[in-house]
């Protein structure tokens, strides 16, 4: 079952209060306060939680050829240039050089889906600020950080680059964009992921996953890339509360539908389906090799917790 926004009928007394609507067009002068906010915390995140956590996780390329030099005791003799080496009549050895710098690409969902929360915070909100959180610390290690925005079409592509004034740009463009699609296809946005970024990247997709057509996409997509998902939900898409009559609204589809809430056979399907759901996501991503960072929009959840708790058990694998 998707997710909606909902108007109540009124037949019973709310046990909680029903979720808001849709959030309107922001003003330009609301994006910049809310995007400035973003920026702020995610700077100081970035300096208190994950310092030394990202680079020790995420790796550069690999070793890049600097120079050929001749042989001294104690080299290793697998980087022998034999082919040097017979030019010149004496043993010569390739040196290397670590190349750190990475491309990382942040895959956000901005399907009308994101722009529902009904404890405080909207899972677009949450998005802004964990990939904001990402970028500055990319661009702390000197790595490249680009942008998609994605809907059931690729919204918007903003190349990698690794200036602070670059992350601002990242949450402006989350925080500021309209989308003009109505579903989410991930499938979509990770095909263009390959066809856009041809070297290996870091990237972390943003997503409710409100999507069934993915698993090839992802599969393929993790051949080339480091991927991390991370999943977005909000409580109420887990367990609907007693608020009586209520008609719910497909966001991704515009459609209509009246429910009793008050029903409890209708409140336990809707709780066995959502957790079924993200069991049925959670396989997938395991036959995909492909490793989840689930997050809340519920009011005290702290995201950071769950990218540091993420950083240290994949950097004790790496081990």
């Amino acid at each position: 079952m998707r997710w909606f926004r909902s108007r109540s009928t009124g037949a019973a007394a709310p046990a909680a209060p029903p979720p808001p609507p849709r959030r309107p067009r922001v003003e330009r002068k609301d994006v910049a306060s809310r995007a400035r906010g973003i920026h702020v915390r995610a700077s100081h995140e970035v300096t208190e939680l994950l310092s030394g956590q990202y680079v020790s996780v995420f790796k550069g390329r690999g070793m890049e050829f600097e120079e050929v030099r001749e042989y001294v005791p104690g080299d290793d003799v697998r980087a022998i240039d034999w082919n040097v080496t017979a030019r010149m009549g004496h043993p010569f050895v390739k040196e290397f050089r670590e190349e750190r710098e990475l491309t990382v690409v942040l895959m956000v969902d901005v399907s009308p889906s994101q722009q529902f929360g009904t404890d405080g915070r909207f899972k677009s909100d949450v998005a802004a600020e964990i990939a904001a959180t990402l970028a500055f610390a990319a661009v702390r290690n000197n790595d490249n950080v680009g942008l998609i925005l994605f809907s059931d079409r690729v919204e918007r592509y903003v190349p990698p680059r690794k200036t602070r004034g670059h992350v601002w740009r990242v949450i402006s463009e989350i925080l500021s964009h309209h989308p003009e699609g109505r579903g989410t296809d991930i499938g979509g946005a990770l095909g263009y992921l390959s066809r856009v970024v041809r070297r290996k990247a870091v990237v972390f997709l943003l997503t409710d996953f409100l999507d069934a057509e993915f698993e090839r996409s992802l599969r393929v997509a993790r051949q080339r890339h480091d991927i991390t998902v991370i999943p977005i939900v909000d409580p109420r898409e887990r367990e609907f509360p007693d608020v009586g009559f209520v008609e719910l609204e497909d966001p991704e589809t515009g459609e209509w539908d009246l429910v009793d809430t008050g029903d409890a056979r209708f409140r336990d399907t809707f709780r066995s389906k959502a957790a079924a759901r993200e069991q049925d996501l959670a396989t997938l991503l395991q036959r995909s090799g492909v490793d989840p960072i689930p997050v809340s929009t519920e009011e005290g959840y702290d995201f950071r917790r769950a990218l540091l708790k993420y950083f240290r058990a994949r950097g004790r694998r790496a081990r």
